[in-house]
């Protein structure tokens, strides 16, 4: 991408970096983020000697990524990979001018779309009521990012937020002049537990059968299933739609969705087939998983980081870590492995913008504001 195309593109150099002058307390060679040592040296998990090295944390994502979609295909091969949020990863930066970029072109490659939230309509933040639109100096660099996915072949699926019909019909307007798929949910993204009122039916319903992303013409999704009832209910409820794909969480409550709801879910109420994708964050680890272990708690294992404000039962995590990687993708063990037996379609990967927590962004926010 050229410079021209980048000029809305602002983000922050890398924050982590080795100091010749050690710390307060901190011994020499040794590395921190966030004023944490890294236990046991950064070579420890990507092979380089400890104290040697500038870890590029967007990078490191970026090969998490290409590592769970190789794994994904090499079991299934038309898996569906969409990065959620992360829209930093789709360009890399100069180290020595963050006005040059060069396309991440191994990372897109390994995708198949990317879905940002509150691209146009975002949650409350800050003074800024639900349903409003993101500032301007956050905006524009993130439909910058959204247009150069599109125009690299990735398919682009938005989620905004708002209950009035003119700001839900607004923000579909906005996305589809744009070639964006568009959802708009009345309520927070993490309780999502229920299909929106308006429109009353998915826009562009249809009765094809949904076989590539590239098929989808519109779609739900739902991050909390519980209200529905048991699974089954829940399947059911979802069968009674026709939208073109689903998104959901491999967990209804705190038991997966047995292959057998994956299924149901997979047809839409006219009988065609639909695409139903999961959700994995890579981001963080969630104490209420099955792979959380009795014994873990923040800073045991040593990559387990601090628990997010917000969710107290969810931790920030080292995810550059080939132990942390290792539970998410890459075994039959792993997460990835339970939602491909599962027969899920492809999968969301969300907390991809984990990165920049490490690089001393709390809030974790895509594209500096």
């Amino acid at each position: 991408m050229t410079c021209r195309k980048n000029r809305f593109v602002v983000a922050a150099l890398l924050s982590l970096s080795l100091v010749p002058v050690p710390a307060w307390g901190q011994a020499p060679g040794q590395t921190r983020i966030q004023g944490v040592p890294l236990t046991g040296g950064v070579g420890g998990a990507i092979g380089q000697p400890s104290g040697a090295l500038l870890l590029d944390l967007r990078e490191e994502m970026r090969m998490f990524v290409q590592r769970i979609s190789a794994y994904a295909r090499r079991n299934k091969p038309n898996f569906v990979v969409i990065a959620k949020d992360g829209l930093d990863l789709l360009v890399k930066r100069d180290a020595t001018d963050e006005t040059k970029t060069s396309p991440a072109r191994a990372y897109m490659r390994a995708i198949d779309g990317i879905m940002q939230e509150g691209l146009f309509f975002a949650e409350a933040r800050g003074d800024r009521p639900f349903g409003s639109p993101p500032v301007a100096d956050r905006q524009t660099p993130m439909l910058a990012l959204a247009d150069y996915a599109k125009n690299n072949g990735l398919k682009v699926l938005t989620l905004d937020y708002g209950k009035d019909i003119k700001i839900i019909d607004q923000a579909r307007k906005m996305a589809n002049e744009r070639g964006f798929l568009s959802y708009v949910s009345d309520v927070p993204s993490q309780d999502i537990y229920k299909l929106p009122t308006h429109p009353a039916r998915p826009p562009l319903e249809n009765s094809k059968s949904i076989l590539s992303l590239d098929m989808v013409q519109n779609y739900a999704t739902i991050r909390n299933s519980a209200p529905f009832g048991q699974q089954a209910q829940f399947a059911l409820q979802m069968h009674e739609t026709n939208y073109d794909a689903l998104l959901v969480e491999v967990f209804h409550g705190r038991k997966p969705l047995s292959r057998q709801a994956v299924e149901t879910l997979k047809y839409k109420k006219v009988g065609a087939r639909r695409m139903v994708f999961a959700y994995m964050n890579v981001g963080t680890a969630a104490s209420y998983h099955y792979y959380w272990k009795s014994n873990w708690r923040e800073g045991s294992p040593f990559w387990i980081s601090a628990p997010l404000p917000n969710d107290p039962d969810r931790y920030n995590v080292e995810f550059w870590r080939p132990d942390w990687q290792g539970v998410m993708s890459g075994n039959t063990n792993s997460f990835l492995y339970g939602i491909i037996a599962q027969g899920f379609d492809g999968v969301v990967i969300d907390g991809l913008s984990a990165f920049k927590f490490f690089e001393g962004d709390a809030a974790g926010e895509d594209v500096v504001q």
